[in-house]
């Protein structure tokens, strides 16, 4: 769950342009990743959606979407977005490690950097099970992950994980089925590197 302080910062950060993960597209690694996706349904989840580049990128692509941000700001900006666009989009603030989303289950989830916020094994373990238990049966994760085996770039960058912590953390509820080391699509040179994993949820498991 993120704290109150947490939310603030971030908000903040939205106020002053500070956001060097807004690079203003869809991110190139899910616009390859639909290009040969074979998906159950066309019912989407984002979490963390920021200004909603991804959201709308997936609703002019025939998915139902549902997307999450904790930070308020960050919401109006997709919906202000979305609006322009002329596509119909679920924006709601809510935090999944502590509250459910509305429309579960569904077929696909998206996350571009929530997962890799998570600091402790339980925290991860935590997100990666709240996640599977919105999914229907054999429903699909892309997840982009800040990649330990990367620099920061000029004292800046996401968080970094480990394969490792990567796997201890989804394993028990997905099948991992890509595990590999890539870019985010961003306007900083060099971009960060990343994980690019795609997951899908076990028919049988622990899931509570």
């Amino acid at each position: 769950m993120a704290t109150k302080e947490e939310i603030e910062r971030y908000q903040r950060r939205y106020e002053t342009g500070d956001t060097p993960w807004d690079s203003g597209r869809p991110d190139k690694n899910l616009v390859n990743f639909l290009k040969t996706a074979q998906l159950s349904g066309k019912k989407a989840l984002e979490i963390g959606c920021g200004t909603g580049e991804n959201a709308i990128f997936l609703a002019q692509n025939g998915f139902d979407v549902t997307a999450t941000e904790i930070v308020p700001l960050a919401l109006d900006k997709a919906r202000e977005k979305a609006e322009k666009q002329g596509v119909s989009i679920n924006f709601l603030v809510k935090d999944i490690m502590d509250e459910d989303i509305p429309g579960k289950p569904f077929d696909f989830a998206f996350d571009r950097g929530c997962f890799h916020h998570y600091k402790t094994p339980e925290e991860r373990l935590k997100f990666a099970r709240r996640l599977a238990q919105h999914l229907g049966d054999r429903g699909i994760w892309l997840c982009l992950a800040g990649n330990s085996d990367g620099e920061k770039v000029h004292g800046q960058g996401p968080p970094k994980r480990t394969a490792q912590e990567m796997v201890a953390a989804v394993e028990p509820f997905f099948e991992i089925l890509l595990l590999k080391s890539g870019e985010f699509d961003s306007n900083m040179t060099p971009p960060p590197r990343c994980w690019i994993m795609v997951a899908r949820k076990r028919k049988s498991g622990p899931q509570k």
